[in-house]
């Protein structure tokens, strides 16, 4: 059941924010394609010089950019029931779906595209099915990246769980870069002007 709206005096949940990277613990899983949410969470918190900490359900870390605070969370719960981190967080935080902002991989999207949507399906999504049913609304943020589906038919999960490729490799880190911007961008100017600005393909350099 949805645990929302927050009483309209508790302000801060009109000002805080919640970003979920989605992805996988474990030496395993690192730097595969299905955990390119944990990797621009990482590269965010090392651009603005914050930590992550352990804590009950994932790893946290805070910020706070042009009087907006921002709480930054990598759910250590598997991709499988990041709901429950997201529901935790969200509820201990005081915040709102309109507030959260999941990053995933997506394959229904060409390698290095952003789609930033305001609500929507899981498109298929283990994890963003996870946090429909635990937040009882698919009504909160989401930004798909796009990781390519260069896969033979039943290997789906082979793909997004393997590495980059060397291609993709040297192409990512603006890819990241830009997607940590859209972020900051959705937290200080609002969704709308975040999708006309970030929403299509990362524009790399293929010199």
């Amino acid at each position: 059941m949805p645990f929302w709206p927050f009483k309209r005096s508790q302000q801060q949940s009109m000002n805080t924010f919640l970003i979920v990277g989605l992805g996988n613990i474990g030496i395993d899983y690192k730097n595969t394609r299905h955990n390119i949410g944990f990797t621009v969470l990482d590269a965010l918190a090392t651009q603005v010089d914050v930590s992550f900490s352990t804590l009950r359900y994932g790893d946290l870390a805070e910020m706070s950019h042009k009087g907006k605070k921002i709480v930054l969370l990598k759910p250590t719960t598997l991709m499988n029931r990041s709901g429950q981190a997201v529901r935790y967080w969200a509820k201990q935080k005081k915040i709102n779906p309109q507030n959260i902002l999941v990053i995933t991989d997506d394959v229904h999207l060409d390698f290095g595209y952003l789609r930033l949507r305001k609500q929507g399906s899981d498109g298929g999504h283990n994890g963003l099915r996870d946090i429909q049913e635990k937040l009882g609304t698919n009504k909160y943020p989401r930004l798909r990246i796009g990781v390519g589906s260069n896969f033979s038919k039943g290997r789906q999960a082979d793909y997004v769980l393997s590495t980059w490729n060397a291609d993709e490799k040297s192409k990512l880190p603006l890819i990241v870069d830009q997607t940590a911007k859209a972020v900051i961008h959705f937290a200080t100017q609002g969704l709308e002007q975040t999708m006309n600005l970030y929403n299509g393909q990362v524009k790399v350099n293929e010199g």
